[in-house]
């Protein structure tokens, strides 16, 4: 038995890195953990998946290690097929041609709505101000399904959002989406944190409980959500990042320490 010790955005990363699927198209931030985690994908499991990022780079193939500080710059976007605008690859996603959206929240609820705009009650005196949601609302209104990272805090998980930056499924009633416009049988898929995975009903829409880190109990997990949400059965069991994996994002993805710097150090015995 031995240690090891990661940050919660390292989780997070792993997490999705091992749900990507190379016969797959992911639309992506353009910088930040949901781009590490498709890169780490790319680099150790699924070397051909196809991605776009949010300022219009189609399909890059990044060459590793990344220097310090690029993502979401020019060379993480090397050998791309093309590299157009926002509004080109938002309407790739619109015409159906993206599987999967891979994105970050400040705040969601229990129908996966996101928020990334601000905190508080009132648009123009937020207690706190962020940079929104950029193309993040175009990737969860049209992609076919979005993967959601973010912190399992209770501040996070909310009855309801401060605000809607981005769809999730309304209000949960029978065609939600399509009733404001979006396509149908689209919307959120999974919602990953560090110490928890959710999924979704396919009746009610309402967050499902699907899985936890073996270093905190199903009690633990409803303390940190201001809501009680759906409980799969049976219950499943996350794995922590691999040693490997670790190195890979450290030295090759992430060599400017941006998970490091930020993240909530977690250790456990594996």
């Amino acid at each position: 038995m031995t240690e090891l010790t990661f940050t919660d955005l390292e989780q997070n990363i792993c997490t999705i890195a091992n749900m990507i699927e190379e016969d797959k198209l992911y639309f992506v931030q353009m910088a930040g953990p949901p781009l590490f985690a498709i890169l780490l994908a790319k680099r150790m499991r699924t070397p051909e998946v196809g991605f776009l990022v949010e300022e219009g780079a189609i399909a890059p193939s990044p060459s590793f290690p990344l220097p310090r500080m690029m993502l979401g710059a020019a060379r993480s976007h090397y050998r791309s097929v093309a590299w157009e605008g926002m509004n080109i690859v938002d309407a790739h996603a619109a015409l159906g041609y993206v599987d999967w959206g891979i994105l970050s929240a400040v705040q969601i609820d229990k129908f996966g709505n996101f928020n990334s705009t601000f905190l508080g009650k009132d648009y123009d005196h937020p207690d706190r101000r962020f940079g929104g949601p950029g193309g993040a609302n175009e990737i969860a209104s049209c992609c076919w399904g979005t993967i959601i990272m973010t912190k399992l805090e209770k501040r996070k998980f909310v009855e309801r959002v401060d605000f809607v930056s981005s769809p999730g499924y309304i209000d949960g009633s029978p065609g939600a989406r399509e009733k404001v416009g979006l396509p149908a049988n689209t919307g959120p898929y999974r919602v990953v944190t560090e110490r928890a995975l959710f999924g979704f009903d396919e009746k009610t829409h309402m967050m499902r409980l699907d899985a936890i880190a073996p270093w905190i109990t199903l009690d633990e997990v409803l303390e940190r959500m201001d809501f009680k949400p759906l409980i799969a059965e049976p219950l499943g069991v996350m794995l922590p990042p691999t040693e490997e994996e670790l190195t890979i994002i450290r030295a090759e993805i992430d060599p400017g320490g941006y998970t490091l710097n930020r993240g909530e150090w977690l250790t456990v015995t594996v």
